[in-house]
């Protein structure tokens, strides 16, 4: 079920990235769908809460992304007080691929095609691992909430 040695280069690309920051994260490749949180759960043998979903908004039409566990939800008047927009939207499939150059089911909070506000949810702190997509549908990255704060230069906040 899990593919020993990384054969996607999306994977590769990803992995040499959390190198650079030597804390010894490894992505795993799968050879089975983790497209949803509850398929990550089962290919990892984890709840669907330790799934770090990583979901793009647009707020006022500008892109941010928002990683938060498995099991919740974004309170969108949250997220409208903290970014200060008036209208916030989930980025389509199309919209999230372009703005983060990962597809919808696979994006890696992470290495992403442009610069983005990144704000992980505290929600995280209830596990010592959480496992984030690695840019594709059938792969994973354990990580903590601090070393995820470390990788995206994100903002802790309550947004669920």
């Amino acid at each position: 079920m899990v593919v020993q040695t990384l054969q996607n280069p999306v994977h590769q690309r990803i992995q040499e990235f959390l190198d650079q920051f030597q804390l010894g994260i490894k992505v795993i490749e799968f050879e089975v769908s983790t497209e949803t949180s509850e398929l990550a759960a089962r290919a990892l043998g984890v709840t669907p809460a330790q799934i770090a979903k990583s979901l793009v908004f647009l707020a006022d039409e500008k892109p941010l992304l928002v990683v938060t566990c498995g099991d919740l939800r974004v309170d969108t008047k949250k997220l409208k007080a903290l970014t200060g927009a008036r209208k916030i939207r989930f980025a389509n499939p199309e919209q999230a691929l372009h703005y983060t150059g990962y597809p919808a089911g696979g994006v890696c909070p992470f290495a992403l095609s442009q610069p983005l506000p990144v704000y992980l949810d505290i929600s995280m702190q209830r596990f010592p691992l959480v496992y984030a997509a690695a840019g594709t549908p059938n792969s994973a990255v354990p990580v903590t909430l601090e070393q995820l704060q470390v990788i995206t230069g994100g903002q802790v906040v309550d947004v669920c």
